[in-house]
């Protein structure tokens, strides 16, 4: 009965709350989940378009333990692969426990267009299970656009599910409709400022920013911010040759702090 309830509860409250967080990785999350400007591994689950800059195979893992309940989690992992001035990417998601659970698989195409223009194409798959209601499906897609307008600054744009793709409708569940739009600034060599405007369909617009210093060659400290709702969140990583770990965490005012772990690999 106890689990059950904890099913309505995220029903009726983390779907809302969390429908603009994306969950892309450690690095970029610390960074207020501002990756649609930025060219990381881990866009592929923010603004696909930001792979096409990548020149190796990269494979990256992430763990995130929920606010409330340490039984819900989000797992990820994604993959890209570079082929000449193309990248293809398989990225896949995983929340919620054993009663309730969403799963998202991506597939992405991402090209380079010279060293100014990046677009990108994602179709994904939906998957939505609950304890004793069953299971429901759905697909969307995904398109980004980066623009390289200076050596330091990138102006990113991404859009997910036009299509309005959504589950059956007797589940309290959305695919959000989510417009982004923002721009990365390579300060100075040491420092990394993002930002990124965010809006829903049917809901109010969302602002984040996130700054990254480079105190070490190998060490990176970051922090970020995001309104509706309002949450902060803050990070290091840690770079050995091929090897990145990085750990954020995240703060709600009501929902208290969620730790997550991100290991990546280039081939």
């Amino acid at each position: 009965m106890l689990r059950l309830g904890l099913v309505i509860v995220i029903l009726s409250l983390v779907n809302p709350l969390f429908a603009q967080d994306v969950h892309d990785g450690s690095r970029l999350t610390a960074l207020g989940n501002t990756g649609v400007a930025l060219q990381d591994v881990w866009t592929l689950q923010s603004n696909q378009a930001g792979i096409a800059s990548i020149k190796r195979p990269v494979a990256a893992i992430a763990c995130e333990s929920s606010f409330f309940n340490s039984a819900i989690t989000t797992q990820s992992a994604i993959f890209a692969f570079p082929y000449h001035r193309n990248v293809f990417g398989f990225s896949l998601r995983c929340y919620g426990m054993d009663e309730y659970r969403e799963q998202k698989i991506g597939f992405a195409f991402a090209r380079g267009f010279g060293e100014t223009v990046f677009a990108s194409l994602s179709f994904n798959i939906h998957q939505l299970k609950i304890s004793r209601y069953g299971s429901a499906g759905a697909w969307s897609v995904e398109a980004g656009l980066q623009y390289k307008a200076g050596e330091n600054l990138i102006i990113g744009a991404h859009i997910a599910n036009p299509n309005r793709s959504a589950y059956q409708a007797d589940l309290n569940a959305i695919v959000p409709v989510l417009f982004e739009l923002g721009a990365s600034l390579r300060f100075t060599d040491k420092v990394l400022l993002s930002s990124a405007i965010a809006k829903e369909l049917d809901s109010a617009a969302g602002f984040k920013c996130g700054i990254e210093y480079n105190i070490m060659s190998e060490v990176f400290l970051r922090g970020g911010a995001v309104t509706n709702p309002f949450r902060q969140s803050a990070g290091f990583g840690y770079k050995y040759h091929s090897l990145n770990v990085d750990i954020a965490v995240t703060s709600h005012p009501d929902l208290g702090f969620s730790p997550q772990i991100s290991l990546g690999y280039e081939f």
